[in-house]
C-alpha cells in the first residue's frame, strides 16, 4: 500500500465508493449502479481535477471521516453538510486542501439525502466488470465502507479548479417526477392512471439506491393475472401488489414481475437521490409510450 490512500476513520450509516456505474451489463442482469446523483458526482471530480469517470464516495445521512495518508485536494458536495479539517471548518462545494495525516469530516446531511466526496486521484478500488461501483443489490463491487478500511488513490489528473464556491441545485422541496406513461399503464383502471398524476405522494423511509419508494393512494390493477418478469429500465415506475409506486434507482434490478405504470425522466433522478423521508411527490405525465 502506498501512502496515496485514505483511511476510514468513521464510516457513516451507509457510504459507498460510486463512478459512472456499468453501463451495458443489463443483458447479463448486472444493474448498472453508480452516483444516484450523477451531476453532483461529476462536479466534485471537476473542482479536484478528476477526469468524469473517476471514483467519488457517496455518503448517505450522516456523513463521514477519513484520514488521508499523502496530501489532498478534496471537495464535498451534493446534499449541503459541514466540512472541517482538524476540526477547522472548510469551504463545502470548493476544492480543499487536506494534508497528510490530516482529518477530514463531512458532517450529517442538512438537507438532502446523499453528499458526494471528491479526492484529487480517485478512490482507486480495484473495478469489477470496468466499475468501481458498489452495487447494493447484486453485490458486485466493494462492500460499503467500514471503519478501519484503507482505500487507495489514484495519482493527481491536472490542477484543481480555481474557483471560491460552485453553484449547486438545493434538495427538493417538493419532488417533481415527469413520466412518460407505460408500457403496462393498461394493466390499472382508468380512475387509478387519472391518481397517479393527480393526487401527490411522499417518499418513503424504505427508499434507498434500489428504489424510491413512496406512500399515497394505492393505484388497483385492471388486470389480475400475474405479469411475466420482463426487463426494466432506470426510471421504471413499478407498482408492487400494495399498489403504492416504487421508482427504480441505479441499484434496481434489470428485471421485474410488476407491471411499470410509467418511466421518469432521467433528468428528474438526480433530484430523486436527494429528496428526504417525507418529502411531497408529484408524478406528471409528458407522453406515453
Amino acid at each position: 500500500m502506498t501512502d496515496r490512500a485514505l483511511s476510514v476513520v468513521r464510516a457513516g450509516a451507509l457510504t459507498t465508493v460510486q463512478d459512472l456505474g456499468r453501463l451495458g451489463h443489463a443483458h447479463l442482469g448486472v444493474p448498472r449502479s453508480g452516483a444516484l446523483d450523477g451531476p453532483a458526482a461529476a462536479l466534485v471530480n471537476r473542482l479536484v481535477g478528476n477526469a468524469p469517470e473517476a471514483a467519488v464516495l457517496e455518503t448517505t445521512l450522516s456523513g463521514c471521516t477519513v484520514r488521508p495518508r499523502s496530501a489532498v485536494t478534496v471537495a464535498v458536495g451534493g446534499a449541503p453538510c459541514q466540512v472541517a479539517v482538524d476540526g477547522r471548518p472548510v469551504a463545502w462545494g470548493a476544492p480543499v486542501h487536506v494534508p497528510a495525516g490530516a482529518l477530514l469530516d463531512v458532517g450529517a446531511a442538512i438537507s438532502g439525502v446523499r453528499s458526494y466526496v471528491g479526492v484529487s486521484g480517485g478512490v482507486a478500488v480495484d473495478p469489477v466488470l470496468g466499475s468501481r461501483s458498489t452495487d447494493l443489490l447484486s453485490g458486485l463491487g466493494p462492500p460499503p465502507l467500514t471503519d478501519g478500511a484503507v482505500l487507495p488513490l489514484g495519482p493527481p489528473a491536472r490542477p484543481h479548479a480555481r474557483v471560491d464556491v460552485a453553484p449547486q441545485p438545493a434538495p427538493p422541496a417538493e419532488l417533481v417526477l415527469r413520466v412518460t406513461l407505460g408500457p403496462r399503464d393498461d394493466w390499472f383502471t382508468p380512475q387509478s392512471v387519472r391518481a397517479f398524476t393527480a393526487h401527490p405522494y411522499r417518499v418513503s423511509p424504505a427508499s434507498n439506491r434500489i428504489g424510491l419508494r413512496t406512500e399515497g393512494p394505492a393505484l388497483e390493477r385492471a388486470l389480475p393475472r400475474e405479469l411475466p418478469s420482463e426487463g426494466v429500465v432506470l426510471g421504471a415506475v413499478q407498482v408492487p401488489p400494495d399498489g403504492r409506486p416504487v421508482v427504480f434507482l441505479a441499484d434496481h434490478p434489470t428485471t421485474g414481475g410488476y407491471p411499470v405504470i410509467a418511466v421518469v425522466r432521467a433528468a428528474d433522478l438526480p433530484a430523486a437521490a436527494q429528496a428526504v423521508p417525507g418529502t411531497a411527490v408529484r408524478f406528471v405525465a409528458v407522453g406515453r409510450r
